[in-house]
């Protein structure tokens, strides 16, 4: 089937600086993410890596031609931590935030070791005036509208305070990545009723009551997640990573499992194969790869972080994602919202 050439974009249209070392998969599909999103989506990219791998990967694509690539000899692996950005000042990650803060690039993607990338992105980008802490908010596969949950890891320990910004980062992400003008806040604790949780959801959960600008609904529990009971969901990146990592697991598993009863019989597999077409449908839902990835929300740039294991399609969703947040202005409304509040009501 010939593929159908995407829109081009705008002329002057900024490219996403990709990080091309980082993942478990790179470069490889890092770079096939690359030419997808270039050639399906109409999103350019501009490649940063080792110049020489980065060009025999892309021949192997038959896009040299498509995708320009930017200098970057060091990498940081997916084990390194946040020091990892003071030792690699000329690393992939930190020359793509280079070409951001520059005026370069509209947005930077990575897919590499998140610590590293949150620590590259806060020392290269600084945080927005009135941010105290930048935090990682991911998007659920919730109906009819998805729910962001928010720190999904970037400040493992957390304190009420700054979960009241964490809800306010959330609501600006929400109107402009979900287009919800008026989002419902929930915060993640181990009960429904106010007085339910430690020290810092009970007073988390006095000043969120209490915060204008921010329609907070209560607590929402764990088996709550993916209800759509709140359009975001605020908490510690502790507590967010470990959740977000308990959903991702349970539902492969869920699938795997699914799989094998399909296989246990030719009835089942008859049924399995009636009911493919949604399957397909459920199965790309709940696809993390899908939703592109993790956004560091509250830096002086876009920055998406797509998952460690990501191939080709999550790398391209990733870089629509980045590219689709920067064109909404998300710094811009983010940097608003925080303003407007008035300084009586600023906790941190």
């Amino acid at each position: 089937m010939d593929r159908v050439a995407p829109d081009p974009a705008p002329v002057g249209t900024l490219p996403v600086a990709l990080d091309a070392m980082g993942g478990d998969n790179a470069p490889g599909e890092i770079v096939a993410g690359a030419v997808q999103a270039v050639r399906e989506r109409g999103v350019p990219v501009v490649l940063v890596g080792q110049p020489r791998l980065l060009y025999e990967t892309l021949a192997a694509h038959d896009a040299t031609s498509e995708i320009p690539i930017v200098r970057a000899e060091e990498a940081l692996s997916m084990d390194e931590g946040a020091l990892a950005s003071l030792r690699r000042p000329r690393s992939s990650i930190a020359v793509a935030c280079h070409l951001l803060k520059r005026g370069d690039a509209s947005a930077v993607v990575s897919a590499g070791s998140t610590a590293g990338v949150v620590a590259t992105g806060k020392l290269r980008l600084r945080g927005q005036q009135g941010v105290g802490r930048p935090a990682i908010a991911v998007t659920l596969p919730t109906l009819p509208t998805p729910t962001v949950l928010l720190d999904a890891g970037a400040n493992a320990d957390a304190k009420p305070e700054m979960l009241v910004q964490f809800a306010h980062l959330g609501v600006a992400f929400a109107q402009v990545a979900l287009d919800l003008p008026r989002p419902r806040v929930g915060l993640l604790t181990i009960g429904s009723e106010a007085g339910k949780g430690n020290k810092l959801v009970k007073r988390a959960h006095e000043l969120l009551s209490a915060t204008p600008g921010v329609d907070f609904v209560g607590n929402v529990e764990g088996h709550d997640l993916l209800t759509g009971r709140a359009d975001i969901v605020v908490t510690d990146g502790f507590t967010g990573n470990v959740a977000l990592k308990t959903l991702e697991g349970s539902i492969k598993y869920a699938f795997g499992q699914f799989r094998e009863t399909i296989d246990e019989s030719a009835v089942a597999r008859l049924g399995g194969v009636l009911q493919r077409p949604r399957l397909r449908r459920l199965y790309r839902r709940l696809d993390p790869e899908a939703t592109g990835g993790a956004v560091l929300l509250g830096l002086n740039g876009t920055v998406v972080i797509a998952h460690g294991s990501s191939r080709a399609a999550g790398i391209a969703s990733a870089c629509e994602l980045a590219a689709r947040l920067a064109a909404g202005e998300i710094v811009t409304h983010i940097g608003e919202r925080i303003a407007s509040i008035p300084r009586s009501h600023r906790l941190w």
